[in-house]
């Protein structure tokens, strides 16, 4: 399994609900890694995107512990049973986690594979991604060449599992 995310220099992935910031390049490198596959995400993500809508031509996974949560386009799981019987289901390789917070936290220890894109900068955040870099289970494979949006600096990176 995967998972995707943008980070900024202190892992920061959010704050009231929204990204930090939007890079045209991420956002290109996202809808490439994701579309035709898996994305596995909690409400607060979904309900993040354009009109609430689960996202294009991908199969939306959300999981939340409101029973009575539904939504067109998407399939809903409300406990980590239901979740893993989802899962099964597909190839774990086309399977990314998008988050939020406590998906990404409750997941890692699923994913093999973590595209990180850096952002140089340390905004105001409220939701964070684990440090990979400080975990001996995670190395990092490869780090892409640094680019600049305006004034911001990022790199697309990615991590994989140690086993």
């Amino acid at each position: 399994m995967n998972l995707i995310v943008a980070v900024d220099k202190n892992w920061g992935i959010g704050k009231d609900n929204k990204l930090l910031t939007s890079i045209p390049a991420d956002m290109k490198f996202f809808v490439s890694k994701t579309t035709g596959n898996v994305v596995v995400m909690g409400r607060k993500t979904l309900e993040s995107f354009p009109n609430k809508k689960p996202l294009k031509n991908r199969v939306n996974i959300v999981l939340t512990r409101n029973a009575d949560y539904h939504v067109d386009g998407a399939i809903v799981v409300h406990n980590d049973e239901e979740l893993q019987a989802e899962l099964a289901k597909y190839d774990s390789e086309k399977i990314y986690v998008i988050g939020g917070e406590s998906i990404y936290k409750k997941m890692l220890d699923m994913c093999d594979i973590a595209y990180v894109t850096r952002m140089d900068y340390a905004f105001d955040a409220d939701a964070h991604f684990p440090n990979l870099d400080e975990m001996d289970n995670w190395e990092l494979a490869d780090a892409g060449e640094e680019e600049t949006y305006f004034d911001l600096e990022y790199a697309f990176c990615t991590y994989r599992r140690v086993r």
